[in-house]
């Protein structure tokens, strides 16, 4: 049976630095069947070059998204509780040690690929890593790839990734995961932009995406549900139990009479006269209670 992939839930910047509205993500995430909730770690002079701050008003008023260190402990023992993992992606050289004492698993995300010194960082804490390779060339993921195993790292995701928001379905480019598969030798899942149910359980039931992750807002308030790339608890939730059934669906390879169809093993056809049931059955029958 195919396993299920590992759905982790996004949610960004859309938790608006309110520590109550980011511990209702981990519920909506956790009710919603995702096995991680992930956040993100930056500060945006540390993101952004000064010279882009100085002109960039929008760029500025991304401090209005930054995730509060001391939010980290309540999130992360809130997870716990819910038992989901906690992830976090790190931005900053330094956001690594300060997520390491919570995080169940790194995220690197597409935009951050290029540097080593934070995989590198990454990798050293010994901690699974999922890296996002959105807008990346084959070459450039295998170097990432390299430079996580080279530093220690045993335990990698990579996710296919196309870095629009939202991203087109004509675009998703699904057929990619089987190729990073082949250039990697390593697992690789699908990270949504498209908020398309067939786009996701094309990626799993078509392509083997190991893990999926895709961005949530709880009500459309969130600052980036405008996009139009973020899903809402009530339309991922029945994906993500329709891809669970239909997994469970595949059963175990072999062809046998399953449980539930043993008692009816006796009622076929008899071949001496091809009359129903089994002559030895007959034999035996009492009747049924009226």
């Amino acid at each position: 049976m195919e396993r299920a992939p590992l759905f982790i839930a996004e949610a960004s910047s859309n938790h608006g630095r309110d520590l109550k509205r980011a511990l209702a993500f981990v519920d909506a995430a956790a009710d919603a069947g995702c096995d991680a909730v992930k956040f993100q770690l930056f500060k945006i002079e540390r993101m952004f070059a000064p010279e882009i701050l100085r002109l960039s008003p929008k760029h500025r008023a991304r401090a209005e998204w930054e995730l509060p260190l001391a939010h980290l402990k309540p999130l992360a023992e809130h997870c716990s509780a819910r038992k989901i993992h906690f992830s976090c992606t790190p931005f900053y050289l330094e956001a690594v040690a300060e997520l390491a004492p919570y995080v169940d698993f790194y995220k690197v995300a597409s935009y951050e690929l290029l540097v080593s010194d934070l995989l590198t960082a990454c990798a050293a804490t010994g901690k699974p890593i999922v890296l996002s390779t959105g807008m990346s060339t084959m070459e450039e993921i295998r170097a990432a790839a390299a430079t996580l195993k080279a530093a220690g790292a045993r335990d990698i995701t990579l996710l296919h990734c196309v870095s629009a928001y939202p991203t087109p379905a004509a675009e998703a480019n699904l057929a990619a995961i089987a190729a990073i598969r082949a250039a990697t030798g390593l697992p690789v899942g699908w990270s949504d932009h498209t908020r398309r149910p067939a786009v996701i359980e094309r990626a799993v039931h078509h392509w083997g995406a190991t893990a999926v992750e895709f961005h949530l807002d709880l009500d459309g308030e969130g600052a980036e549900y405008a996009a139009g790339h973020c899903w809402l608890p009530d339309e991922i939730a029945p994906v993500i139990a329709r891809i669970r059934e239909s997994l469970v669906a595949d059963g175990q390879g072999f062809k046998g009479p399953q449980p539930s169809e043993l008692s009816d093993r006796a009622w076929r056809a008899d071949p001496s006269d091809g009359m129903r049931p089994l002559k030895h059955v007959r034999l035996g029958y009492k009747g049924e209670a009226a």
